[in-house]
């Protein structure tokens, strides 16, 4: 079979339900295919894998010879060091398509972006070392730059070590192209051409000032706090007439960063939400509703099972994830490849997905009474105001949040200015929130929305709330401790609701990020019942939100009856943490 051919009956397999895919993936090969039978329509300004000519006028189809050369190299460690790379169906699709689609008007290529989200072991560090060998020597641009983009030198030669192995391995490959390798095999420095000066070398950070990257490989970008290093790559390939930026990367465990917006987009662009024929995107992983306790749904997530991810490896951590919940998340997100907001979260994301209503208005609810929170953490941190409805489903909840110009402004915080920007979070004048806007919200609020009871934490709340209880009543404004004392409870209430779809919200990006970012821990006790509250892993991953939802639950459960006194701990249980 050709490469095509293979590449063919791949979308093929995967479509019939022949190979366990997701619907990501599904939705790639579909989009492959369909264009394959439109490249015919007059409209269609490209075709797949057509006879082009190389600089010496030599005949070349581009997606056999991408593959070609890909198999040409050989493996440099592990039990396959010293053979030949041999390209499993998953492995010819994506180069296929990525390097087999062309313009019609001249034969460039057609995809410029390119996001390949996979979870760990699935040979995506070899697939980035043989595309920045391509890219260099067969690719056929004068003075090509190939950079292999990381946050660290160890994370830029885990791309970059293997590639220079494998040309240091392969001296038929350098003497036909004239490479050369500068460094060794323990501290590889760059890959070049004297013929040209092209070259392909590991880079921190972003490039340099007059730097113009032909092909921009950015492994793990889940791992970037910002998009620095995507961005200068970008700018930079605008002299070049068919640059690649190439991103290879497993899920993460933040989403306010910019490979989550860039997953996002990924999945849009699937979808056909988003139509931009330049960006390909491929994303293996699991589906909402698939059961990780079934270990074929772990094989979907893999496209290498039992190759280059050995089957006892995985099966250990499926069986691992049985059993230790602890280390749930962190394999669903490099093993299943799921976003994950902390390593050890509290909330079901999928299930807090399922609960989203975008429907759902503030001004619906014009008229009902409401329970509130607020946690006001400090004035120059995300101060956070939640508000709950009862309806006929369940309760309705909404979020506001407050931050200070000068905190939205620091270096790693884009996720704030872009919720800034989109109208999520209210933006304050200076370095330090003031709380006359939280108070005039508040205020509006209460008019059209009577607060039955705002709760707060006294912590920086006590001249907020002591001008809040001139006009809402001293008696509606209720402190609340935020320990495990008074936050287990509505805290396992909160999660319950969701998992039975008995709390709703109105799909805000703010409060998803946050309550991903939950951890549920105990609190040291003296007797035997078991109480908890909610924390965070890192300074930077924010839970305002969900705390400040606990409280406002606590308030409308209380006010609902009987479960109550379960929460009214005897003197002798009192918690400390």
């Amino acid at each position: 079979m050709t490469y095509v051919e293979i590449a063919d009956k791949y979308c093929g397999d995967v479509l019939s339900g022949t190979i366990p895919a997701g619907n990501l993936v599904k939705l790639a090969c579909r989009r492959h295919l369909r264009d394959i039978a439109r490249q015919g329509d007059s409209d269609f300004p490209y075709t797949f894998n057509p006879v082009l000519k190389n600089g010496r006028g030599k005949p070349y189809r581009p997606a056999e010879r991408r593959c070609s050369f890909s198999e040409k190299l050989t493996h440099v460690k592990g039990k396959w060091a010293g053979k030949k790379l041999k390209l499993s169906p998953y492995q010819v699709f994506i180069r296929c398509a990525i390097w087999g689609w062309v313009r019609k008007k001249d034969g460039k290529r057609r995809f410029n972006t390119t996001y390949i989200e996979i979870p760990r072991k699935n040979g995506k560090s070899i697939d980035g070392a043989d595309a920045g060998l391509y890219m260099l020597a067969v690719d056929g641009e004068k003075g090509a730059e190939v950079y292999s983009g990381a946050t660290s030198e160890k994370q830029a030669l885990e791309v970059f070590r293997p590639a220079w192995q494998m040309a240091n391995n392969a001296p038929n490959l350098r003497d036909h192209f004239g490479i050369s390798l500068s460094g060794n095999p323990k501290n590889p420095t760059c890959i070049y051409q004297l013929s040209d000066m092209s070259r392909f070398e590991p880079i921190i950070g972003k490039p340099g000032e007059g730097s113009s990257p032909h092909l921009a490989i950015i492994d793990e970008y889940h791992e970037h706090r910002t998009a620095e290093q995507y961005d200068a790559m970008e700018t930079g390939m605008g002299a070049r007439e068919q640059p690649l930026m190439l991103v290879i990367t497993t899920a993460g465990t933040d989403t306010s960063t910019p490979c989550y917006d860039l997953h996002v987009r990924a999945v849009k662009v699937l979808e056909g939400t988003i139509e931009d024929e330049s960006f390909f995107a491929i994303i293996y992983g699991i589906d909402a509703e698939d059961d990780y306790r079934d270990f074929e749904n772990w094989k979907k997530a893999n496209p290498n099972y039992n190759v280059s991810v050995n089957a006892d490896y995985l099966q250990r951590k499926y069986r691992e994830s049985l059993t230790n919940v602890s280390k749930q998340n962190i394999n669903f997100c490099k093993h299943l490849n799921r976003w994950m907001n902390a390593g050890v979260a509290w909330m079901n994301m999928t299930k807090w997905a399922a609960c989203e209503d975008k429907s759902l208005r503030f001004e619906d609810f014009k008229g009902q009474t409401c329970y509130a929170a607020l946690d006001l953490a400090s004035k120059i941190d995300v101060c956070a105001a939640v508000f709950i409805f009862e309806m006929e489903r369940g309760f309705a909840t909404f979020g506001k949040y407050y931050l200070p110009e000068d905190t939205v402004q620091l270096a790693g915080n884009e996720h704030y200015a872009k919720w800034v920007k989109e109208g999520w979070i209210t933006e304050t004048s200076g370095a330090r929130t003031d709380f006359k806007y939280i108070e005039d919200d508040l205020k509006v609020l209460h008019a059209d929305c009577p607060i039955v009871e705002l709760g707060y934490d006294p912590r920086e709340a006590t001249y907020l709330i002591n001008n809040v209880a001139e006009w809402l009543g001293v008696e509606r404004c209720v402190e609340i401790n935020q320990g495990p004392a008074l936050m287990s409870e509505p805290m396992k209430e909160l999660e319950a609701r969701v998992a039975d779809q008995k709390l709703w919200h109105n799909g805000d990006p703010v409060m998803t990020w946050m309550m991903g970012n939950v951890v549920k821990k105990q609190g040291r006790q003296s007797g035997p019942v078991k109480y908890y509250y909610p924390t965070k892993e890192k300074a930077e991953f924010k839970i305002d939100g969900p705390v400040a939802m606990i409280m406002a639950l606590s308030r409308a459960m209380l006010k609902q009856g009987p479960a109550v006194s379960a929460w009214e701990l005897p003197e002798a249980q009192v918690l400390t943490f």
